[in-house]
């Protein structure tokens, strides 16, 4: 499935019931990014690398700079994250009180990241957070509206990586549950750690197609090699996440760890959920 050109994502959108509303394509410093006005916000899309650091070897001095981040190994993928510029809160999710504005906010921002990464025609992943509150709010079948939505832009779910809050992978029924779901609808599916034990009840749920972990809290509890040890066993990539400064980084290529991301690989700076 070969996705169409950005301009023509967003042309496709403008006639869409709800993305039409809201989808333009950037000018000035967004002109080559869709964005979507949301109420007084605009909301555009920023990329977090996720690096595979066993396929090259590295540098001794780590730059935080997007451009040299390119030779610290090859990309899984990306990070979307959401940028918000208005007259808004640094997190306007949490402030949302009602649960019909949270969940097309949520789903425009998916859709919007999507465009942005498919358009352009990236290479990789695509991992996209789903809100905790969202997942409670929609009672069954989740991932059929939004497979329905990339499909209808011919944009493939199997390139999508949703990753579940630590909230949900706490509850091993709920996320069993929600992993089918999203699988069930061509996605993967991605979960963090609440805290390193949660790794040992992940045999027991559905099958994951990544773990996530925080890089800092690992470290500071020294659960690092005991996670990719485990993550080995089960055959599932671990993912650790937050990596924000080469001491951190430093100190995980003492062990076999394979996926990194951070923000110590990109000097984004902008204020992003």
């Amino acid at each position: 499935m070969i996705s169409p050109s950005l301009p023509e994502l967003v042309a496709r959108a403008a006639e869409h019931p709800f993305l039409g509303a809201h989808i333009v394509l950037g000018e000035g410093e967004r002109a080559r990014q869709a964005i979507a006005r949301y109420h007084d916000v605009t909301v555009a899309s920023a990329y977090e690398p996720i690096f595979d650091v066993g396929t090259h070897s590295f540098p001794q001095t780590l730059s935080a700079s997007a451009e040299s981040a390119e030779r610290f190994g090859d990309e899984l993928g990306v990070q979307a994250l959401t940028v918000i510029r208005g007259d808004a809160p640094p997190d306007p999710f949490s402030t949302l009180d009602d649960d019909r504005e949270l969940v097309a906010l949520d789903r425009l921002s998916r859709a919007l990241h999507a465009m942005n990464f498919f358009g352009p025609h990236r290479p990789g992943l695509l991992f996209l957070r789903v809100h905790e509150r969202l997942l409670k709010s929609v009672k069954y079948d989740h991932g059929r509206h939004f497979s329905s939505v990339l499909q209808e832009f011919a944009m493939n779910p199997s390139r999508v990586v949703i990753e579940l809050p630590a909230a949900a992978v706490a509850h091993k029924t709920f996320l069993g549950y929600l992993t089918k779901s999203y699988q069930r609808y061509g996605f993967k599916v991605a979960g963090n750690l609440p805290n390193a034990g949660a790794i040992l009840a992940v045999s027991d749920m559905a099958r994951l197609d990544f773990i996530k972990m925080d890089a800092g809290a690992a470290l500071r509890d020294s659960v690092v090699k005991h996670l990719v040890a485990y993550a080995h066993r089960l055959k599932i990539p671990l993912i650790f996440c937050n990596v924000s400064d080469e001491a951190q980084f430093d100190a995980l290529q003492q062990f076999d760890v394979h996926f990194v991301q951070g923000p110590v690989f990109d000097s984004h700076s902008t204020q992003a959920r």
